[in-house]
């Protein structure tokens, strides 16, 4: 298989891009260079290759997921630096002000 400038041309169309001609040359050579290469990879022998997911031994340590104690609104508060009426007060984000909310 390889790549011809009406492919690349097409895949420039789909992609809406605008290549030079020059620059069309030139992913021709470059895709036919990568589809060899894929090629020789593809005869390489590996029948008897042993398969390695991590050379490194890891196992997952998973625990049980299991709800803990709920704080509530209260307590969320409770733990809040500031707050006015039930709120959370934060610093203003958006706006042209200095004042917090």
């Amino acid at each position: 298989m390889s790549v011809s400038i009406k492919d690349v041309a097409h895949i420039e169309e789909l992609a809406r891009l605008s290549y030079t001609e020059r620059e069309r040359e030139s992913l021709v050579e470059d895709l036919n260079n990568i589809l060899k290469y894929v090629g020789e990879l593809q005869e390489v022998q590996t029948g008897d290759a042993v398969i390695t997911v991590n050379p490194i031994p890891i196992t997952n340590r998973i625990r049980e997921d299991v709800p803990g104690v709920e704080l509530g609104a209260q307590g969320f508060l409770a733990n809040a630096p500031d707050r006015v009426e039930g709120y959370l007060r934060v610093p203003v984000v958006i706006g042209g002000s200095d004042e917090e909310s």
